[in-house]
């Protein structure tokens, strides 16, 4: 099955070049007088190009994959970027992969009722593990040089990236994986309200109208919903919350002068995100299921599907999320709805066929008028504007 899984996946992504094409806006080139480092700018995956997301204060190292993959160089136009392409193809398998990994680990420890907590700690444990070890091996990753004053503004971050992950496990523990990632696609949603009421930002009305089918979508997806469970549905929804609140506190702390070069690279602040997130998830997992942690140890030395699926899991999840935060740091913001809408279309399909879970056709319609109403959002204001023009 992963076999025929990997051509869907390969099929999607060929899918979504032609589909990302169309709708990409054309990208423009320009040129400096003084030579500069490659940077990252590159707006859809069919035109090239660079634009600065944080000046290189250092002179120029050797570089692994991923460091090559945080910066483009200004080549010549005329062809498709494979190498994009190739992040998409990863990121895709990744976010796949992981879907399954992590049901199977929570499935093996007992579903809601056994150690989520723990194992979404260690999940992002094993995250901080792999970002350290980029840190300490010679010639992989440049260390960030935070101040302590960058660190502290981390903190709100941290705490809201440790809740979404949490809560996104706690659902996926809970109900089916399908139906967890339904109820995910209506982020827009909480991220609109929060927004809104806590940090002033202006939504236009054709916005707000497209909440309309998302959430009409959402519910009717959950109507046939063989395996739903209210946990599930407000553990997804308390996850989106903190993703709401995760984006505007991200915003608000790349604005900090100079962070951006203190950070270094995308892969850098999406590292430090994850260690401060494991530090905030640590004493949640002791208040919440500390009680039972020889239990859990107990559980992990005989069931070797628990610690396999675990520590799979943890770096599919730290792996296609940098990718993500790095293909779509290079994109325009039409490319990213496409390539998030056809993201989600693939785990919940993918995963869905290979876990056995229901794909009754009123939860497959509640699903597309959902998704469709989440691209619609993420497009609405740009075309509004074209036509204005």
């Amino acid at each position: 099955r992963p076999t025929i899984m990997v051509k869907l996946v390969s099929l999607a992504v060929l899918a979504f070049a032609g589909t990302a094409a169309a709708f990409a806006p054309t990208a423009v080139r320009t040129r400096a007088a003084v030579r500069v480092a490659p940077t990252m700018g590159i707006k859809n995956p069919f035109k090239r190009g660079t634009a600065s997301l944080a000046a290189p204060t250092e002179a120029p190292r050797s570089k692994t994959t991923l460091q090559m993959a945080e910066a483009t160089s200004e080549k010549s136009s005329g062809g498709p970027d494979f190498a994009l392409l190739t992040y998409f193809a990863l990121w895709y398998l990744g976010n796949y992969y992981y879907n399954i990994t992590n049901k199977l680990a929570l499935k093996a420890a007992g579903g809601a009722a056994g150690f989520p907590m723990i194992i979404s700690t260690l999940q992002l444990g094993v995250g901080v593990i792999y970002a350290l070890f980029l840190w300490a091996a010679p010639d992989a990753r440049n260390t960030p040089k935070i101040t302590k004053e960058d660190a502290l503004k981390f903190l709100p971050v941290g705490l809201c990236a440790a809740g979404a992950h949490a809560g996104s496990v706690f659902a996926l523990g809970a109900g089916a994986v399908s139906f967890a990632q339904i109820v995910k696609s209506a982020e827009p949603v909480f991220a609109a309200v929060i927004g809104t009421l806590v940090y002033k930002n202006s939504i236009s009305l054709a916005k707000w109208l497209c909440l309309i089918p998302v959430i009409g979508g959402v519910t009717l997806a959950s109507v046939k919903e063989l395996d739903f469970a209210w946990s599930a549905l407000i553990a997804a929804a308390i996850a989106n919350c903190f993703a709401a609140f995760k984006a505007n506190e991200n915003k608000k702390l790349m604005n900090t002068d100079g962070l951006k070069e203190r950070i270094g690279t995308v892969g850098n602040q999406f590292a430090l995100t994850t260690i401060f997130a494991f530090l905030f998830s640590v004493p949640l997992a002791v208040w919440r299921e500390g009680s039972r942690w020889a239990e859990f140890c107990t559980a992990w030395k005989t069931n070797p599907a628990i610690k396999l699926n675990m520590i799979m899991s943890g770096l599919w999840f730290y792996g296609y999320n940098e990718l993500a935060t790095m293909t779509l740091k290079k994109t325009g913001p039409v490319t990213q709805s496409v390539a998030n809408t056809a993201k989600r279309v693939i785990v919940i399909v993918g995963v869905a066929i290979v876990m056995g879970e229901s794909l009754d056709p009123l939860k497959l319609l509640g699903c597309s008028i959902g998704i469709g109403g989440v691209f619609l959002y993420s497009i609405i204001d740009n075309l509004l504007a074209k036509k204005k023009k």
